[in-house]
Order: C-alpha cells, then sequence, then structure tokens
C-alpha cells in the first residue's frame, strides 16, 4: 500500500510542478546534486576525494517532444565534456526515454549513437537505465544495436522481474547495474515480496560476480552487502570485477565504510530540476529509504504540499474504489 502511495504520489503532476518551481528551495539538495554540471562537477569532486566514483543522470524520463528529447541530449553531451575536461573520476547513466524512444525508436537510436561515441573518444562508460517493463525489450534492443559497434556501453538488470536471469545470461560480456526495480509492475511479470525480490537480487549478483564482465551491486541494504562480501571473499572474485552502488544522499557513513574495507564505491548523483519523481520512485522502491533522507530533505513547506497533495491522492483512490 505504501508502495503504491509513492508510485501514485511521482506521477502527481501538481507536486513535480511545485517541484520544480521550488527547486532547491526544498532542501532537495540533499539527494540531487545541483540543477545544472558545475554544480554537479562540485560534488563529484568531494565525492572522489574520498575515494567514491560517480555516475551522473541527467534528470528526466518519458519526454514526448522531440526538441526535449533533443535538448536532454545536448546537456547530456555538455555533461560527458566538462567531465573529460574537469579530469573528474564518472561517467554517464540514461534512460531512453528521455532520448525520445516513446516517440521514434531510430530518432532515439541516433541520440544514443551520437551520445555514446562522444564518450567513447574519451575511454567514458555509458550506462543504459531500465524503466518499466513496456520499455525493458526495446531499451535492450537499442543496446544490443550499439554494441555491435562500442564497447564502453552497459545496462542494469532489475532482479523484480521474472526474466531477470535470462538477461543477465544474455547480456554476461557486459558491465551490468543489479537493482531491485523501482517501478509498479504486474503479478504476470514481476516478483511482488520483498525476499523474493532480496533472494533474486542475490542469485543475479553472484551469477555476474562469478561469470559476468563487471558488477554493480545497487543495493542499500547493509544485510545483502556482507551477505555479497561473504561470497565475493569466498570466491576469491577480484576486487576490480565489481563495484557497490548508492543514491546520492543515502547511507554516506556506509559509503566511506566500505572504501575504507578495500572496496569499489560507486554513487549515483542525479542533477537537474527534474527531481521529484526521481526521489519518490526511490522511496516507493524501499519505503525504508524515508528514515535516511527525510528529515535532511522535506521542509515545513514541502511537508504541507506533500500533505495535500497526498490526501487528495488518497481520496482520489477511495472515491475510484467506492465507484467500482
Amino acid at each position: 500500500m505504501l508502495k503504491d502511495v509513492f508510485i501514485g504520489l511521482s506521477q502527481n503532476q501538481l507536486l513535480t510542478a511545485a517541484a520544480k518551481r521550488y527547486g532547491l528551495q526544498l532542501g532537495a539538495q540533499s539527494v540531487v546534486a545541483g540543477t545544472n554540471i558545475e554544480e554537479t562537477i562540485q560534488t563529484i569532486r568531494d565525492l572522489n576525494a574520498q575515494g567514491i566514483s560517480c555516475t551522473i543522470d541527467n534528470l528526466g524520463e518519458f519526454v514526448a517532444e522531440r526538441e526535449e528529447a533533443t535538448a536532454a541530449k545536448n546537456k547530456i553531451l555538455e555533461a560527458i565534456e566538462r567531465i573529460h575536461e574537469s579530469g573528474v573520476n564518472a561517467h554517464v547513466s540514461l534512460k531512453p526515454t528521455q532520448l525520445g524512444l516513446d516517440i521514434d525508436y531510430d530518432f532515439c537510436y541516433d541520440n544514443l549513437y551520437e551520445i555514446t561515441e562522444t564518450a567513447s573518444k574519451y575511454k567514458m562508460h555509458i550506462n543504459i537505465d531500465m524503466e518499466d517493463y513496456a520499455h525493458v525489450q526495446p531499451s535492450y534492443d537499442l543496446l544490443e544495436t550499439l554494441t555491435k559497434e562500442f564497447s564502453n556501453i552497459g545496462t542494469v538488470i532489475q532482479s523484480y522481474f521474472y526474466r531477470a536471469a535470462e538477461d543477465v545470461e544474455t547480456h554476461r560480456d557486459l558491465r551490468l547495474r543489479i537493482v531491485k526495480g523501482a517501478y509498479k509492475e504486474p503479478v504476470d511479470v514481476a516478483f511482488q515480496t520483498r525476499q523474493e525480490i532480496d533472494e533474486n537480487f542475490i542469485a543475479l549478483a553472484q551469477d555476474h560476480l562469478l561469470n559476468g564482465k563487471f558488477t554493480s551491486i545497487a543495493t542499500h541494504d547493509h544485510h545483502i552487502i556482507e551477505q555479497l562480501i561473504d561470497f565475493i571473499e569466498a570466491n576469491n572474485v577480484s576486487h576490480d570485477r565489481f563495484e557497490f552502488q548508492m543514491l546520492y544522499g543515502f547511507r554516506k557513513e556506509l559509503q566511506r565504510e566500505l572504501v575504507k574495507r578495500g572496496y569499489k564505491v560507486c554513487v549515483y548523483v542525479p542533477f537537474g530540476d527534474d527531481w521529484y519523481a526521481y526521489f519518490m520512485r526511490r522511496l516507493a522502491e524501499r519505503p525504508q529509504n524515508l528514515n535516511l533522507v527525510v528529515k535532511q530533505v522535506f521542509t515545513k513547506k514541502t511537508n504541507t504540499i506533500i500533505g495535500l497533495v497526498a490526501g487528495a491522492y488518497a481520496l482520489g483512490r477511495l472515491t475510484a474504489k467506492k465507484r467500482k
């Protein structure tokens, strides 16, 4: 139920507009590095100084206009250039729907090609993030075509999908980020319980650690992290073949602890003003994340807005059920 509420809130246009209007005044700097690439570069420098690498994400998805997709592509290209010029330790993550997948497949491919080609010149990795189930296969199709020409590209496996084990096998030769999944998906395509998702996450990570190219273990769950560390050490997996990946603003002490223990840590650093839906999905993915940053993120003004919208959303759901 709580997951459904967060997913519903992430799609609320009123609150999304309010977040864009007030931006970092609402305290979003706790989970978003900045509204532009220069602010983000400074954040990356600060993290690099702690021994932490970064992957950056220009926030935005499900774009419906070519002009907006082109603008997103140009912003990503600018980010690649600035990462190269500044010499920071970072690469880029992106979402195909932000680059026009819902507009035209070939248009999206051309945008992705330009980005991957530019990054390839600087030997920079590009990660294609996965979105909801309807976009998974088209995204993998884009990936398959790009990997025929480029070797600097990887993707994401979402452990809540039944198809995830097959996808790990298919993309074994790529750098993979293993995540749990942050969208609401039906029972015919995805596991629904935390236990099932966690168990599959561990199985997928163990498989790729032993047989894959490079594994990004993307979780804040210290129990899973410790279980996988035990597996890694028992199987003598080289520390150069994996990293632990966490979100900017989450579990900072754990990040630093893992670095001290000799493990690679990469932080997923989002930037831009379209931060609200991103944050709500992080809470939907694992509501316990609420306890990690909510006191830093939400001011009294923010709480008032969220309370009003959440109340309206809940009332709408209740009314809809009664009509049925």
